[in-house]
């Protein structure tokens, strides 16, 4: 069982703005390097090697070297879950309000003037993060929970709270797409539910979620967007959604 240390040590790593910046440029799957994620955060590069050992030794990222260059990336597909788990909590928090003033005003009209104050805003502002994006190596936004939607109601796939199952013809359709299960031995899930940020609904996550995700920008039906996690759906994609998924 996890001791309420380690649970305080991963929830202080996570905590500074900075790192928490940091986890979310990684939220795509990429390896970024030191200067780059210092750039995400906003600081200067001698303070984001401080920032970095700290998720390393956490265990929130893993860094690689490869040639004279040094990356690094989410240690894992279970820290990016936490981290969209954690960003959907974030987005349903309503702001403090701001402390009362010793005296009101003569004229001061009684209501809360904040532009959110009352209407509850879920996931990111990003009209193109709200419709397609990666969660870490899978899809997620609208475009994913349509396409979990649809693999449900074609019975391709049982969904439930705390698990999914691909069906028998979940199999042979989405082996019609090029989606394949992985081969050999693999201590991932086959596939599982992950809490969409923006929709608070399910999407496909695990190994099929990935390979799908994976299928989708090898046929060219999405790509990814500069300098964001977003995905763009080409026209090709648009077809190729309506024919195989209905949507």
């Amino acid at each position: 069982m996890v001791s309420t240390a380690a649970l305080a040590g991963t929830a202080a790593a996570i905590g500074d703005p900075a790192r928490a910046n940091m986890l979310a440029a990684l939220m795509d799957g990429r390896a970024l390097t030191a200067t780059e994620l210092a750039r995400a955060a906003g600081v200067a590069p001698q303070t984001a090697s401080g920032h970095l050992a700290r998720l390393a030794e956490a265990g929130l990222i893993r860094p690689e070297k490869q040639g004279r260059h040094r990356y690094h990336r989410l240690a894992s597909g279970a820290v990016a879950e936490m981290l969209e788990g954690l960003m959907a909590l974030a987005a349903t928090a309503r702001p403090p309000a701001a402390p009362l003033p010793d005296a009101w005003p003569a004229n001061a009209r009684f209501f809360d003037a904040r532009p959110d104050a009352t209407r509850l805003a879920t996931g990111p502002r990003d009209a193109a993060l709200r419709a397609a994006r990666t969660c870490y190596d899978h899809m997620a936004g609208r475009l994913a929970v349509a396409l979990t939607d649809s693999l449900v109601a074609r019975g391709h796939l049982l969904l439930e709270a705390e698990g999914a199952e691909i069906t028998a013809s979940g199999v042979a359709f989405l082996g019609g797409l090029g989606v394949a299960p992985p081969s050999g031995s693999t201590r991932r899930l086959l596939c599982r539910p992950c809490l969409d940020w923006s929709e608070r609904r399910p999407h496909l996550a695990g190994a099929i979620g990935a390979a799908l995700c994976a299928r989708c920008l090898d046929l060219g039906w999405v790509r990814r967007q500069q300098g964001t996690r977003a995905l763009a759906v080409t026209p090709a994609g648009e077809q190729g959604f309506r024919a195989a998924f209905g949507i």
